[in-house]
């Protein structure tokens, strides 16, 4: 097993050294486009917006030929125009809809703020593309240094959704993380935890109780999830063999690869429940496709994955392009990679092998290493809080909660936040949810504080329009109980960052139900 593992360790460093001699950004992106519109030509949607013109533009015709006439032939789509007018054929049975072939896997995805489920579809191609993508961060692991070669033979524990898929009129329908895992490499079987029978576990509540029940015979290096609930599963560890630490049961465990949420907020939390430091590895996956992920150690953020069925456009989140409540205008200004500015934020299109063309993910972005194609997540189009020109991001809200919880020792599970009126102005009400003592008046105090030295805006308006900030302090199990209650607990599913519109009764609906 030694051997296997410098065997590994070696092949992953000369992997490394090859991967490094890779075209520009551009080109890469510009291939990516011919495999794509070539592949998808004659479906009905490349008959109806013309790929063959776009497929000769991008092989014979001048650097940015083909991508103006894609923005001239090609409408942008959000998931119901995309569902309405295609994937809703796909969803049926029929074939060659927006993708060769028929389409018999679809992600359920309700992202964090709609009750409906969307119907993503994953394709065999899209299937291929995610395993490239994971076993490529795989691969990066031998830029850590301080990961020694032995961590290639432990336990690979991925929490996810349920890979006992849904039966529906000839296709399978469940989380992605559940059909990714129903469909693991062979040789990848031995590593894998928590195995066959628990991953096929509904309940999650049951499965976090079998997860905790196994954990003292498994040799685990390596975990994968959302930090909530990875951290939920920790703690529930730890106090069923009463220790101190993980690594009184997980000696070995060296890398926690999360993604979904930013991990800083619960960074204090998570590190107390450790005997020593791990390596983190951020990743980006989301129901449309692998994305980005960390790729090598100190990055300043994640590397697109530009080179694997995906095609990236960037619309600059700016009032020009979206209205005050994050809707897209008519023809909004749209870019390509080599067209991005650092510091700017932009949501972001995908052209898909899963058969989504220049569809809005609804996730906004911002370059912070252009020359490596290296992004973080700012938050998302309906996600940010501008009722008198604040103009606060959920990066903002996530950097002062992880400054006011260091200040305070305090570990912050999960928080929300609800634009109100007040009078005549307007308010914001924040939602705790921590389980440690706090004053929420002094709480109040410093996230206020810390928002005005973030956010200049934030700052103007606290002194005219936004005349009210308001913290409650919950029980962070209050926050799981709500997802229970709209039957999103568990997998991939995370608490809104923001409140809008209807949820907003919802939620002070179920606070005055279970205070």
């Amino acid at each position: 097993m030694t051997l296997l593992g410098s065997m590994l360790k070696n092949g992953i460093r000369l992997t490394n050294a090859v991967q490094l001699r890779k075209q520009n950004a551009y080109k890469q992106q510009r291939k990516a486009f011919r495999k794509l519109i070539g592949k998808a030509r004659y479906t009905d949607f490349g008959k109806t917006y013309h790929f063959d013109e776009l497929l000769g533009a991008a092989e014979f015709g001048t650097d940015r030929e083909f991508y103006e006439k894609f923005k001239q032939h090609v409408p942008i789509h959000d998931y119901n125009r995309m569902f309405d007018g295609w994937w809703k054929r796909a969803l049926g049975g029929e074939r060659d809809v927006t993708w060769p072939g028929r389409v018999k896997y679809f992600a359920l995805s309700s992202g964090t703020s709609e009750a409906a489920s969307k119907y993503i579809p994953v394709t065999k191609a899209m299937q291929k593309a995610i395993q490239r993508t994971g076993v490529r961060q795989i691969l990066t692991l031998g830029r850590y240094q301080n990961l020694p070669s032995t961590l290639y033979e432990k336990g690979y524990l991925m929490l996810g959704g349920s890979t006992d898929l849904n039966v529906r009129e000839g296709h399978y329908e469940g989380d992605l993380s559940g059909i990714t895992a129903s469909k693991i490499p062979f040789w990848f079987e031995r590593f894998y935890k928590p195995g066959k029978e628990i991953a096929q576990e509904r309940d999650w509540a049951l499965k976090l109780d079998e997860i905790t029940e196994q954990a003292a015979d498994w040799d685990i290096g390596y975990v994968v999830g959302v930090p909530a609930w990875i951290q939920l599963l920790m703690e529930k560890i730890i106090a069923r063999y009463q220790v101190k630490t993980i690594h009184d049961i997980w000696p070995n465990l060296m890398v926690f690869c999360h993604g979904g949420v930013s991990f800083e907020p619960y960074r204090a939390g998570f590190e107390k429940l450790l005997a020593h430091p791990i390596t983190y590895i951020e990743t980006y996956l989301a129901s449309e496709g692998f994305i980005a992920y960390q790729t090598h150690p100190n990055a300043e953020g994640m590397e697109l994955v530009l080179n694997n069925g995906l095609f990236f456009e960037f619309i600059p989140f700016t009032e020009q392009n979206f209205s005050s409540d994050g809707d897209l205008v008519a023809n909004p200004e749209t870019l390509m990679i080599d067209e991005v500015e650092e510091g700017k934020e932009y949501a972001l299109l995908l052209s898909t092998c899963s058969g989504a063309w220049r569809y809005l993910i609804g996730d906004t972005i911002k370059f912070v290493n252009k020359r490596r194609a290296e992004i973080v997540i700012t938050g998302r189009t309906k996600h940010f809080l501008s009722l008198c020109g604040e103009h606060l991001s959920v990066d903002n809200m996530n950097k002062a909660i992880e400054m006011v919880s260091d200040e305070l020792g305090i570990s912050v599970r999960e928080f929300t936040v609800a634009g109100v009126t007040h009078d005549t102005l307007f308010a914001h009400n924040w939602y705790i949810g921590t389980d440690d003592a706090v004053d929420p008046a002094d709480l109040r105090n410093r996230i206020d504080q810390k928002l005005k030295e973030l956010n200049d805006d934030y700052a103007v308006e606290r002194r005219h329009a936004l005349k009210e900030i308001t913290v409650n302090v919950l029980p962070a199990a209050t926050f799981y109980r709500w997802m229970e209650s709209k039957g999103k607990l568990g997998g991939q599913h995370k608490f809104p960052r923001v409140l809008k519109k209807g949820l907003i009764n919802e939620w002070e609906a179920f606070l005055s139900v279970n205070s």
